[in-house]
């Protein structure tokens, strides 16, 4: 399977074929998702809530994206690697931005970057495009901003900030971004978007009518526990299973049960009479 590229997820959107997207942040998550073909990997900063432990993506750093995002690559044969841009590394200026940017995908080997926010994005997005870094957007609910916006609430409810969101997404489209990810956006807004631009939209809560989808694979799966968001749909419950193969393991640790004796290396019986 060839990896996805920019081009090929235009045509995707251009036919109508639809583009799959999961976070992964480690080599066997990601080497799973690559064998079973999913178009695009986010290397989200969602990381810091479902691996690192944080109640917000605020505290993830560059150092922290880059060490992930490692791990990915070397998994990831055909896959597109995305690499989110964390908080305050492409606030300051534009040239750190460049700088950034250009250690996710030299030194992590990320095939593109994701960054939050609109049209106060746009110089961003251009230096980075014009430099030969492939840009994904995000608007809507952008996690980043999340004590600006008021919490985690749906964005986009009013005629005002519905249009707000599509010249967003056309300012981001004109700069250079090669898709957009739309979070927690009304279902019908975010079909006006998709309507509205030339480059792929990827929802997460927003609705079947985007061009893609992407979810944080812990939530689909079952694996983060607690508050599981309306847009989630869980395929497994992951975490349950290993919560069971966990006691069960104690509990045979605790009865000698195990190791047992097929788990155990031997030597011939008169070694340990030489030994004295």
């Amino acid at each position: 399977m060839a990896r996805a590229t920019v081009l090929s997820l235009k045509e995707k959107k251009r036919n109508g074929q639809k583009i799959s997207m999961l976070t992964a942040y480690d080599f066997p998550t990601a080497r799973m998702m690559d064998e079973v073909g999913i178009d695009m990997i986010l290397v989200g900063d969602s990381l810091g809530n479902v691996v690192l432990g944080y109640e917000t993506t605020l505290f993830v750093t560059m150092d922290d994206m880059v060490h992930h995002t490692k791990a990915v690559t070397r998994a990831a044969k055909n896959t597109m690697v995305v690499a989110d841009m964390p908080f305050l590394s492409f606030h300051i200026s534009v040239e750190e931005s460049l700088r950034n940017a250009g250690r996710l995908m030299q030194e992590a080997g990320a095939h593109a970057v994701k960054i939050e926010g609109g049209r106060e994005r746009v110089a961003v997005v251009r230096a980075l495009t014009e430099s030969g870094i492939p840009v994904m957007g995000h608007i809507g609910l952008t996690p980043q901003t999340v004590h600006q916006l008021g919490g985690f609430r749906v964005q986009g409810k009013d005629v005002e900030s519905a249009r707000r969101l599509i010249d967003d997404a056309k300012a981001l489209e004109e700069a250079g971004a090669f898709a957009v990810v739309l979070e927690c956006v009304p279902a019908p807004l975010a079909k006006k978007v998709t309507q509205e631009v030339g480059i792929p939209t990827i929802g997460i809560g927003a609705g079947p009518d985007c061009d893609g989808q992407v979810l944080v694979n812990h939530d689909m799966i079952g694996l983060f526990g607690g508050h599981v968001a309306k847009f989630v749909r869980q395929y497994a419950q992951v975490g349950e299973i290993m919560k069971e193969a966990f006691k069960a393991y104690k509990e045979d640790v605790e009865k000698g049960t195990f190791p047992a004796e097929e788990h155990c290396y031997t030597i011939k019986e008169d070694v340990l009479d030489k030994l004295y």
